[in-house]
């Protein structure tokens, strides 16, 4: 689906993001449950709504949805509201079907984050939680590359241009000297936007060198005989910085407020969950996976790709900032406003009432 006219008069990292959806679907495909999803009885509707719509991506890095769908989390806090699924392929389209109304809440990087919410001049999201931190690699074919000097002159695929992962490589590339066309991707390293769904046949078939992508692609291409030669936690202090974010429609959030707080109980209680028990959060995400999909992931892939994402109800807000000053860096951002991007009251509700230390939005919060 080519990018609307709003997009490409506005930011160019926004005009030059194809919208990867699937033509047949709108902006994104129904996510199925297994059917553990079921509405307690004597359930009552949350502000009168019929239902939430929730929106997410096929990704590990998601596994907080993930694991929330499947385990029928977001279903219980919701009660006799249904909660209703949508998955994407890409952030763009995800904030085009929050712009829509489309979907109400949603699970998405911090890229599309901070270009939706700059693109409608802070009137349209807000980011009121975190999701998960981590879980993003640069792997590459160990023949061609043996160390990381040996980048400069390859094809490196990254998801799309301008996303999360595409700034932080072309933000790596400047720390070394390198210089590099962040539009056209050419210079002293190729860098190929290419969908993560066929990143795994493009490694193999030598069309690229190497990929800077999320999990599970990453461990994908492990599978296929790539190596990882950097762990992107590295380059972060603490080893801790947002892959996921949590994002609300602005009137939604003032007009039900009590529906998202059951989207961040429900969240929460998710994540205590996957760090309880990680082997069943795991085979929970795997499952979900294999319901919207039709493919579930083999524990070659799998187990790597899940031990490298930390999840966290922390929007790790500082990294945020820093990943929007690398977008400045790398010509594909003017110098964003971010002062009230995010929200953090609810969620600072709920931890509190869960016995849990609130959060810090770094001083972008909603005065």
């Amino acid at each position: 689906m080519p990018a609307t006219p709003v997009l490409r008069r506005t930011l160019a990292v926004i005009a030059a993001l194809p919208l990867l959806t699937l033509a047949a679907c709108g902006y994104g495909s129904q996510a199925k449950d297994d059917g553990t999803a079921k509405v307690a009885a004597g359930a009552k509707k949350i502000d009168g709504l019929d239902s939430v719509k929730i929106g997410y991506f096929g990704n590990l890095t998601h596994g907080t949805a993930l694991v929330g769908v499947n385990k029928g989390f977001f279903q219980k806090e919701l009660g006799a509201t249904k909660a209703s699924y949508a998955t994407f392929n890409a952030g763009p389209s995800e904030i085009e079907a929050l712009n829509s109304k489309s979907i109400d809440i949603g699970w998405i990087g911090p890229s599309p984050s901070i270009n939706g919410y700059v693109k409608s001049g802070g009137k349209s999201l807000k980011i009121i939680g975190g999701s998960a931190s981590g879980g993003v690699k640069l792997v590459v074919n160990p023949d061609k590359i043996k160390s990381l000097k040996d980048v400069k002159g390859k094809k490196i695929a990254t998801p799309q241009l301008g996303n999360t992962q595409d700034v932080a490589f072309l933000n790596w590339i400047a720390d070394q000297g390198w210089k590099v066309d962040a539009q056209s991707g050419k210079g002293d390293v190729t860098v190929v936007r290419t969908d993560n769904k066929i990143t795994p046949d493009a490694y193999k078939s030598g069309s690229v060198d190497g990929a800077w992508v999320p999990e599970p692609t990453a461990s994908k291409l492990v599978a296929e005989g790539a190596k990882v030669l950097l762990d992107e936690s590295t380059l972060w202090p603490d080893k801790k910085f947002v892959i996921t974010n949590i994002i609300v429609r602005q009137d939604f959030l003032k007009e039900h407020p009590k529906a998202v707080e059951a989207v961040l109980k429900a969240s929460v209680e998710a994540n205590k969950w996957i760090n309880a028990n990680p082997d069943a959060a795991k085979a929970a995400a795997n499952k979900q996976l294999e319901a919207d999909s039709g493919k579930a992931l083999k524990a070659e892939v799998l187990d790597p790709a899940w031990k490298s994402i930390q999840f966290t109800n922390d929007p790790l807000a500082a990294t945020l900032n820093t990943e929007a000053e690398h977008a400045v860096k790398a010509g594909l951002l003017k110098k964003p406003d971010l002062n009230g991007i995010y929200d953090l009251t609810i969620l600072n509700k709920v931890l509190k009432a869960d016995g849990e230390s609130p959060v810090d939005a770094a001083g972008l919060g909603s005065s």
